[in-house]
């Protein structure tokens, strides 16, 4: 039974763990699909550049009110596809070469793998190994909902929709959240009649309340959206998938030639067997950690989505940095900092956030002022004709700490980011908004005038 120093289960954010400061160390990684990760295979990267994509077959559609007359001769979507995946399956069966062909020290097992013992791992490949640590870096999968019949009519998940053969005439979208929005934005700008179906009564149900249903008012007036209803069958008729619901106005369906499920993502720790090593996990499944990645085994780490409540790569990459940092300084371990992690919705329009929503703050009991901006009352966004857009604030009224900012609008990823500084660094709402200069005229002027809306007591 081989012995390694280190075991990686996970070839996502796991991955850049085990830089050249880890020549001397006999290390093992195991990837149970394709290597590089969700991010890079099917989630964060390709998904962008689907969604650039979408975004430029949208642009004429909205040239009409800048005076400016263009039309969509078409999209050749295996062209698109093809551009895509053109790039991305050689990085990732790059990585996996440089690691098993060019890394002396490292051992890449492509298999399930599973605990059978403390700190031994049946690999999957006919090998059981051992190590001193280990890492926990499996990911997550698409949740497949209970629908009646649903396997049998070959639906999608976002791991299989971007490599369709031909685009739909008509797409379903179960669920109601960013993975259903940016989907819905992409196949829709390319000429698809989509679908959405959500079990709630907004889309982007949590973010803050406004925001989602600002969003929810724009995308019911460029896609079919059902909300409060529950899909309880499947079935194939003529051809299509037609979706059975259950909604405030009693049973209705949906029929398309396909049909995308994105509903939410599970961790993989159930892959992993891991009470055989006595690793804990939480009710729905994530690997219970400390504050230094720790889990409650000694000498196990686990980092991203398969022990994190925030299923987002930048997350998982901090928390990659954080373990790498403890597996070399056992004895000054450094913890993560989750204080303000941010994220977004690269849909149409896009959404970005950080913090406290309304919502949350009121929960709380949190003391708070809270102030807007619109897109269409600064000079880009007149250069837009942007009518929806605005940017919202959160801040402390006693000494204008910042405790959350979300944004609906162009760019709102690239807006928010000074937001997410500020209260990163402790910058004050007063300091932030007259302790520097903002080009004008840029849409950053939308975050500067909600600061400077803010009702502050100091």
């Amino acid at each position: 039974m081989r012995h390694f120093d280190l075991v990686i289960i996970g070839s996502g954010s796991g991955n850049s763990i085990a830089d050249e400061r880890f020549s001397g160390w006999k290390i093992a990684i195991v990837e149970k699909g394709v290597f590089g990760g969700t991010c890079l295979n099917v989630g964060c990267i390709p998904t962008k550049m689907f969604v650039h994509t979408a975004d430029v077959a949208a642009a004429p559609a909205s040239g009409a009110r800048l005076g400016v007359d263009a039309h969509l001769d078409g999209v050749r979507w295996t062209d698109v596809r093809d551009r895509i995946f053109g790039r991305i399956d050689p990085i990732s069966e790059g990585g996996r070469r440089w690691r098993a062909e060019e890394n002396a020290n490292v051992t890449v097992f492509a298999s399930t793998a599973r605990f059978v013992g403390p700190k031994t791992l049946d690999t999957g490949t006919g090998e059981t190994i051992t190590a001193d640590r280990f890492v926990l870096a499996a990911g997550s999968r698409p949740v497949v909902p209970d629908v009646a019949d649903l396997a049998s009519v070959g639906y999608h998940t976002s791991d299989t929709i971007m490599r369709l053969d031909a685009l739909p005439p008509r797409m379903t979208i179960l669920g109601s959240g960013f993975v259903a929005a940016e989907f819905a934005h992409v196949f829709s700008s390319f000429g698809v009649a989509v679908t959405v179906v959500g079990r709630s009564d907004l889309l982007l149900r949590h973010e803050d309340r406004e925001i989602a249903t600002r969003f929810t008012r724009i995308a019911s007036e460029k896609w079919d959206v059902r909300l409060r209803r529950k899909a309880v069958r499947a079935e194939r008729v003529d051809g299509v998938v037609r979706l059975h619901l259950e909604g405030p106005s009693g049973e209705e369906h949906v029929d398309a030639e396909e049909l995308l499920v994105a509903v939410g993502r599970t961790p993989n720790s159930d892959l992993l067997d891991l009470p055989a090593t006595g690793v804990a996990l939480h009710a729905d499944g994530r690997v219970v950690v400390d504050g230094h990645q720790r889990t409650s085994v000694e000498g196990i780490y686990a980092l991203g989505d398969v022990s994190s409540e925030h299923q987002l790569k930048h997350v998982a990459n901090h928390e990659a940095r954080v373990v790498q940092h403890n597996l070399l300084h056992p004895d000054e371990p450094i913890a993560s900092d989750h204080r303000f992690v941010p994220s977004a919705v690269f849909s149409s329009p896009q959404v970005a956030s950080v913090g406290l929503t309304e919502e949350q703050a009121a929960e709380r009991g949190v003391r708070y002022v809270a102030a807007s901006q619109a897109y269409a009352s600064i000079a880009y966004g007149w250069a837009m004709e942007d009518s929806t857009g605005f940017a919202k604030v959160l801040a402390d009224p006693e000494d204008g700490r910042i405790l959350g900012a979300h944004v609906i609008g162009p760019q709102a990823p690239t807006v928010i980011q000074p937001l997410i500084q500020a209260m990163s660094f402790g910058l004050d709402a007063k300091s932030m908004a007259r302790g520097q200069y903002w080009i004008h005229p840029a849409m950053p002027e939308v975050v500067e005038n909600a600061l400077l809306n803010l009702p502050l007591e100091y």
